[in-house]
This record gives structure tokens, sequence and C-alpha cells, in this order.
């Protein structure tokens, strides 16, 4: 990992993660939580069928920011996040509303068979459609591997 892909990376854990500490303010109408989901979902098929172009769009434009390229994007995603990228099973959690925008929860077991909470951010594009604006891994206590 460079340097550059380095530090986005831990910037995005770090901003990510302070969203992710704060209490729900208010939930998610049923349109926003089943389109925050299916961003996911497809992303997540994106990863598992190695299709970089369409995992790439599913990121926010901050995101794509970040990594400008799509080998750059799928080099993070393939080394920093391998539960997300090769899943062996995704359970959807709870959906909520912070301040700072809202967060899915998605419960994935990895490739090694540890579990973990992965705690997605996202945002409503201009178009109401939702991209994904980070994703904070934590290892779930409870896993046996």
């Amino acid at each position: 990992m460079t340097s550059r892909t380095r530090h986005a990376f831990f910037t995005i854990l770090l901003v990510f993660g302070i969203a992710a500490a704060h209490p729900a303010s208010a939930q998610l109408g049923d349109a926003d939580r089943d389109g925050i989901r299916t961003t996911i979902q497809n992303q997540i098929a994106a990863f598992q069928r190695d299709d970089g172009a369409a995992a790439y769009g599913y990121a926010a434009p901050m995101i794509q920011g970040l990594f400008p390229s799509v080998d750059a994007f799928m080099a993070m995603v393939r080394s920093g996040y391998q539960p997300v990228y090769r899943p062996r099973s995704v359970v959807f959690g709870e959906a909520v509303l912070t301040p700072q925008g809202p967060t899915q929860r998605v419960f994935v077991t990895g490739p090694d068979g540890k579990n973990w909470v992965a705690i997605y951010s996202l945002e409503q594009q201009p178009d109401g459609s939702w991209k994904i604006s980070g994703c904070t891994l934590v290892e779930d206590e409870g896993s046996v591997a």
C-alpha cells in the first residue's frame, strides 16, 4: 500500500468511524432503506465478479476523488476490505440516520471465516441515488473462525 493510499484509507476510517459512533437521530423511510441496501448489495456483487468499474460506480464522489481510478480503488478494497470484497455471507442489519447521514450495518463473514460488522456511510446524490461514502470494518467479538 502506497503512503497516499494508506493516508486516504486511514482518513476514510477516521471520518466514518466518527460518524458511526453517533447515536441514531431519526429513522429512514422504506424507500431510502431499500435504496441504501440495493446500493451496498450491488457493490458487493460487483466485487464478487471482479467488476471494478461497476463497484467504483457505487462509490461517492469524495471516495472517487481519493481514489481517482478504478485500479486504485480496487487495490484499496483488496488490501483493506477482504470481508466485503470476498464475503462468505452477508446479512443486513439496521439502517439509521445519524447527524452525519445514513449508516447501514452489514454483518459479513470474511473469506477467512472471521465475522465482521461493516458500517457503511452513504450520501444521497442530486438524482436521488445513493452512493457509498465510507465503510468501517469492526471485528465481531463473537466471531469463531
